[in-house]
């Protein structure tokens, strides 16, 4: 998958990184390793610009085999590179997380035997980040895999078997309809309160903030909230020119189901029609064909480029606490 071995030549002369052996990482797009002794984060600093020349090619970058310093090294590997910092609590994230440091939070509470779909962080509002950090800091004892997937690879590939439908996200766009609780659900992959998720204190307050942002509402029973994004676009083109599946088409449909969301209703084309669910599950059993499991070892980190590369998390038994940062703060 490595696509540009003159970027790659660059970031290694005279640096501290070594290209790990392919049999490490499968079809990783790009795995780093310490040639010689020395913290992650103080190498980043010294290599950021050619570090971040590579990913934007490469779309993702794992670092395994260096000295596991924790969340707090973990903070500063995210510091290390320069990016505007994109907090948690500054976000849209529909997902429960704790936060360790300002920087730093975990990826998602949500129950293990639950599996988080493929999708670009935060494609579903009007603010997204464009880089992504995570870090494990304990691999469960089975399963917790991260699948990653190359959207620019998998636009190609919907282009081929489903022109139609793509056609359709290209001329329309998408819609989101998601329900809020007024309390935090661990239990939900999307059962981050609206008063959290909005940073908010009153329904007034709430109204005034989805007002600015386009959306529209509906409180339900309980002081639940109800909102519909405006149509945002489902496909994006990179600084190369390269088109990306962008949205959150796959973890929306196939996963946004709880007591309060069902699947089935969660999307719809940007001018309000639906989207037909055949097309959609074949899209869905397209983009898992692309992917790669990243199997987590204690103390890796990756970096992704967030326009490029869709994430989720395959179920798990044990402890599996994995880590991560946001940067680079991108309206749609």
């Amino acid at each position: 998958m490595i696509e540009t071995d003159a970027a790659i030549d660059a970031l290694l002369c005279g640096s501290p990184f070594a290209v790990a052996p392919a049999t490490d990482v499968g079809d990783f797009a790009l795995a780093l390793t310490p040639s010689e002794e020395g913290h992650l984060a103080d190498w980043l600093s010294e290599t950021a610009t050619d570090v971040m020349s590579v990913l934007d090619q490469v779309g993702a970058i794992l670092f395994r085999g260096f000295p596991d310093g924790g969340d707090i090294e973990f903070d500063r590997c995210i510091e290390a590179l320069g990016l505007q910092p994109f907090t948690y609590a500054e976000s849209l994230s529909n997902a429960v997380r704790k936060n360790r440091t300002p920087r730093v939070f975990t990826a998602n509470e949500a129950p293990p035997e639950l599996e988080i779909f493929l999708h670009h962080e935060m494609a579903q509002t009007p603010l997204y980040p464009r880089y992504l950090f995570f870090y494990c800091e304990q691999a469960a004892a089975s399963g917790g895999a991260t699948p990653l997937c190359r959207s620019d690879y998998l636009m190609a590939a919907l282009e081929r078997q489903l022109p139609s439908f793509i056609k359709q996200c290209r001329d329309l766009g998408v819609s989101y309809t998601h329900t809020m609780p007024a309390q935090a659900d661990a239990g939900s992959g999307q059962g981050r309160s609206w008063l959290d998720t909005l940073s908010v204190t009153s329904r007034l307050a709430a109204e005034t903030k989805l007002q600015q942002l386009g959306y529209t509402w509906v409180w339900l029973q309980d002081d639940d909230l109800r909102v519909t994004t405006p149509a945002l676009p489902a496909i994006r083109r990179t600084s190369t020119g390269t088109e990306v599946f962008f949205n959150q088409l796959v973890a929306a449909f196939a996963g946004w189901q709880d007591q309060r969301n069902s699947a089935a209703s969660s999307v719809c084309f940007g001018d309000g029609s639906p989207m037909p669910i055949p097309a959609l599950k074949e899209m869905i059993a397209i983009a898992y064909q692309q992917v790669y499991d990243h199997i987590w070892q204690a103390g890796d980190v990756i970096l992704i480029d967030n326009l490029r590369v869709m994430h989720g998390r395959r179920p798990f038994s044990g402890t599996r606490t994995v880590l991560a940062g946001l940067a680079g703060a991108q309206y749609q």
